[in-house]
């Protein structure tokens, strides 16, 4: 949940918003049985691939995996912060967020102000501080241009403890608005200075162009050559990607986008017109950065260096790219030349040459089977088994789409198997090629649980909820479990509403996938498939509630029944 705004009042906000007319308004709309499609808003597309759901009040698009609620459409969409999102769909159903939330939002736009004032700083002690000077002649150095300096909004921060603070506390802002803005650091032993000293700075915005935090590169010979704000209210490292918000304004919907180490990488590339670079700041890439990237671009090519370091940060950005590959979506990777960098190659190569690198980056595929088999001797049959044993959880992870069966494909073609033998020994099988088939939930008991509630949420009055469900050893038991009571308590309640209400938890991504899935069985056995459901996951697990029955009756158990409750202690609340 973000903000401070009552889980119950977006709750209801939902329920009395639809959001196929909230999408209505901004992207025509066509009826397609239950639901309605479009071509999405978030990508290019020639055939309409997104669909809107009035029944769950949820959309989802086929091709490049944006999906959500109302209030998720309009962040994304109109670039609102989620308190902005929620105020403005209140304003449109008649009710008044509750005091509270507002504050948050009063609290919010002051961080964004107090950014923004210091934003200007920065850039005005570039020109104007003492020390200045030194900092253009090391932009002068680094051949930047003014033009691109001026589109980074590159900054100074002077070599002063107190320069920032003092500035700041002349027009009136606390040392603790400061502090919680990550500009100022208030140590141990009482002492307050400036967090950023003698060093370039480099503006750091989220999609709407305001300034959330600053990255700086010192000047001098202190450490860390780089230096990153700490996280803060509007401030996440692991969801920002530095330069989205310059490369949206280059291309609105460019077709790619081109992810580097860091922060001068994307400023170098800009300036030789290559405008569709981004960076993860001070962290390597996680799945946010990679889900953030493919709901603006289709494409996205991973950049790195050539050494063993790279290499390595290839192989974990090929696997967190992995579960992301529906239909639609590309990951490629381009691997640099041993000690060079996107900066020092595009200036000794060219753009054009650059350029050329980039279209022929590797596709994920390709590389993927090219970690599969290294090492292995596919002429002998042990060494095929060993490559299917390391294809089957990475394959496990992906979803089905034509990229996972073209996979499977050339498995079976170096394994000398047919192909749905193949799918059996990876995972039970795949869609024909170029087909789609809705979200695999039915892997597990609880995802098919969860998938069948959501669709559905009115399910959970009709049936019986085991007692101790929470307690079931199956990961994702304790979210079914909750997701019962919820909608037992408020069956009114829309799906979305539900996956909503776990927007910040490391849930929502599982949810918002089996949101999407639509029940192959008619409607009117919903209701006994849930509870059939229910019923097996209690049959499954009565023998150990059986053994921990004898133990708070204080009654021997065997070593047998020992081990079993031990091999049945696994994580519950992951799915």
């Amino acid at each position: 949940m973000g903000g401070r705004i009552p889980r119950s009042f977006v709750d209801e906000l939902l329920t009395r918003t639809d959001v196929v007319e909230v999408i209505a308004a901004r992207v025509p709309l066509r009826k397609a049985g239950q639901n309605f499609t479009a071509r999405c808003p978030f990508h290019s597309e020639k055939t309409p691939s997104f669909t809107v759901s009035p029944a769950k009040q949820f959309y989802h698009c086929f091709g490049c995996g944006a999906h959500g609620t109302a209030i998720s459409f309009l962040m994304e969409h109109d670039k609102l912060s989620f308190p902005e999102a929620v105020a403005e769909l209140a304003r449109a159903a008649g009710l008044e967020v509750p005091a509270k939330a507002g504050g948050e939002r009063a609290v919010d736009a002051g961080i964004y102000e107090l950014m923004q004032q210091a934003d200007r700083y920065f850039e005005a002690a570039l020109r104007g501080a003492p020390q200045g000077h030194r900092a253009l002649a090391y932009l002068k150095q680094r051949r930047l241009s003014e033009e691109v300096t001026a589109t980074f909004g590159v900054g100074y921060a002077p070599d002063a403890w107190d320069g920032l603070l003092r500035h700041m506390g002349e027009h009136g802002v606390s040392v603790e608005a400061l502090v919680g803005a990550g500009l100022v650091v208030h140590n141990d032993s009482g002492r307050t200075y400036d967090r950023f000293r003698d060093r370039i700075m480099f503006p750091i915005c989220d999609r709407r162009g305001r300034t959330i935090a600053f990255g700086g590169r010192v000047l001098g010979e202190a450490t860390p050559k780089y230096l990153n704000s700490p996280e803060t209210a509007i401030f996440h490292k692991g969801r920002t990607l530095y330069g989205l918000h310059q490369a949206l304004a280059a291309d609105g919907k460019p077709e790619r986008l081109l992810l580097v180490e860091g922060y001068m990488d994307v400023v170098a590339l800009a300036q030789f017109g290559i405008r569709y670079a981004v960076a993860a700041l001070g962290t390597s890439a996680t799945r946010e950065h990679l889900q953030a990237a493919y709901r603006v671009a289709p494409t996205l090519v991973f950049c790195f260096d050539g050494d063993r370091a790279g290499q390595m940060a290839a192989r974990r950005a090929m696997t967190l790219a992995l579960p992301l590959m529906e239909d639609g979506r590309e990951a490629r990777f381009l691997i640099l030349p041993e000690g060079e960098d996107p900066d020092s190659l595009v200036r000794r190569e060219g753009a054009e040459a650059f350029v050329a690198r980039v279209a022929a980056a590797l596709p994920l595929s390709e590389l993927l089977i090219q970690q599969l088999r290294e090492g292995i001797d596919l002429s002998a049959a042990d060494g095929r088994a060993r490559l299917l044993d390391r294809a089957r959880p990475m394959l496990a992870e992906m979803p089905a789409g034509a990229l996972k069966a073209l996979l499977t494909e050339s498995l079976a073609h170096l394994t000398h198997l047919q192909v749905e033998r193949i799918g059996k020994l990876l995972d039970g099988g795949e869609a024909p090629r170029g087909s789609r088939r809705p979200v695999a939930v039915n892997r597990t008991l609880v995802r098919h649980g969860i998938a069948l509630l959501l669709h559905r949420p009115a399910l959970a009055a009709e049936v019986e909820i085991p007692a101790d469900l929470a307690t079931v050893p199956e990961p994702g038991a304790q979210l079914l479990s909750e997701l019962l009571e919820i909608a037992r308590r408020s069956p009114h309640l829309p799906g979305a509403a539900l996956v909503e209400r776990y927007r910040d938890s490391g849930q929502s991504e599982a949810l918002a996938r089996l949101c999407e899935w639509q029940p192959e069985i008619p409607e009117a056995q919903l209701g006994i498939e849930l509870a059939e459901t229910l019923r097996l996951l209690k049959e499954r697990h009565a023998p150990r509630r059986v053994i921990l029955d004898k133990l708070a009756r204080g009654e021997p158990v065997t070593e047998a029944e020992r081990e079993a409750l031990r091999r049945g202690s696994e994580p519950r609340g992951a799915m």
